[in-house]
């Protein structure tokens, strides 16, 4: 089985960011980088705040703060008045477990995909009301018909409160059928939370489509936004109950106002996101996107060669769309959490690679992203440099 070739890079893409050259940068997954023209602009928001703090805050900011959410809904497919800033996923889905009014015969449903904060938010809000986490297993090389009936057979009419999904996974870069999963739910009166972190920018994808009463989005991992911007968009039926995590001076104005006003944090990450959507937009966004998908498939292969996995054991669960790839690891590596970050560290100390090293299941997984300032020639080395350091440990 051939290699897949790799794209061709986008021309003058990699001079968009200030990315330490030194340095593989093969981990856009985690944080994100945020092009020069994106910081440029957060930082005259910066500069026009620290001029007149007074006025910033208090001559239109709700209105302005406003406007940028209605531009990035419309980016999303999501309805504006159903979306409210907040500062990344893992913040929505807070906001979403504490609105709920969870009792103690309540449970919540998610699968062994979710992602690690989530599930510590999930676990602290059943302690704290007394409601029960329970984790659906999904084999990683299940179909989506099969991960359907999956949840379907595990919801419990009557006892879930609340289904919560991946739309795309980050432990293990699996594209779940969403819509049908929410279809699924909705037939049994179950309501349906979808973390979607890693959709906007990487994915095309209309929320509305989905149909689930509540969705997250980070803005700042795909969608070239400052850090702290994502979305969190909820159904009609559910946007007078969901509360702020702190209690500010637009609370009576209802969602999304409520939710958005948190006094004096820095609003500057979400005026400038618009400009990270217009910087993917000036790239193209199809273009970037069949680029990235393109370049994380080569790397995984490559380096997934190096290691000596055969071509079919390199699992593909997100589908050619995702920029987001896994390669198992030698068994013994990284089954911890612990381990993982420690092996994560070494190679970044040793290899001046940034890669993510992920435990799932008991087995330790590298996952590799692809982003326009990538180029071939990183995973290459990659694929000659880890696998002696490997040996070592």
């Amino acid at each position: 089985m051939s290699v897949p070739q790799p794209p061709e890079p986008i021309p003058g893409a990699r001079l968009l960011f200030s990315l330490d050259p030194a340095v593989s940068h093969l981990n856009h997954g985690s944080f994100g980088a945020v092009p020069i023209s994106v910081q440029r602009a957060q930082q005259r928001l910066r500069d026009e705040m620290e001029a007149n703090p007074l006025r910033f805050f208090t001559q239109g900011l709700v209105d302005r703060v406003a406007h940028t959410r209605r531009h990035l809904a419309t980016f999303i497919g999501a309805d504006p008045d159903g979306t409210a800033l907040v500062s990344n996923a893992t913040t929505g889905v807070a906001v979403v477990l504490q609105s709920l009014g969870l009792r103690p015969d309540d449970e919540i449903l998610s699968t062994d995909h979710g992602y690690g904060a989530v599930a510590l938010s999930i676990q602290r809000e059943c302690r704290r009301t007394g409601a029960t986490s329970r984790v659906l297993p999904v084999p990683l090389a299940a179909t989506n018909e099969e991960v359907v009936q999956a949840v379907r057979d595990a919801l419990r009419p009557g006892r879930t409160r609340l289904l919560v999904i991946d739309q795309l996974t980050s432990s293990t870069a699996r594209l779940f059928p969403a819509a049908a999963i929410v279809a699924v739910a909705h037939e049994h009166g179950v309501p349906v939370l979808v973390d979607a972190a890693h959709v906007p920018g990487m994915l095309p994808t209309t929320v509305t489509s989905i149909g689930a009463d509540f969705w997250v989005g980070n803005l700042h991992k795909w969608a070239f936004a400052p850090r702290a911007s994502a979305v969190l968009v909820v159904a009609p039926q559910w946007r007078d109950r969901i509360e702020p995590l702190v209690v500010s001076w637009e609370q009576e104005a209802g969602f999304p106002d409520r939710l958005e006003w948190q006094a004096t944090q820095d609003y500057t990450a979400w005026l400038a996101a618009p400009v990270g959507v217009f910087t993917l937009r000036s790239l193209g966004v199809e273009r970037v996107r069949a680029h990235n998908a393109r370049l994380a498939a080569y790397g995984q292969r490559v380096v997934g060669d190096a290691l000596g996995v055969a071509p079919e054991l390199l699992p593909e669960p997100g589908g050619p769309e995702v920029a987001m790839r896994l390669i198992p690891l030698p068994p013994a590596l990284a089954t911890t959490i612990d381990a993982a970050r420690a092996l994560q560290q070494h190679i970044a100390e040793r290899l001046a690679t940034e890669v993510a090293v992920m435990s799932w299941n008991g087995r330790g997984w590298l996952r590799l992203c692809g982003q326009v300032y990538n180029r071939a020639d990183e995973y290459e080395r990659l694929a000659v440099r880890l696998p002696p350091l490997l040996a070592q440990r």
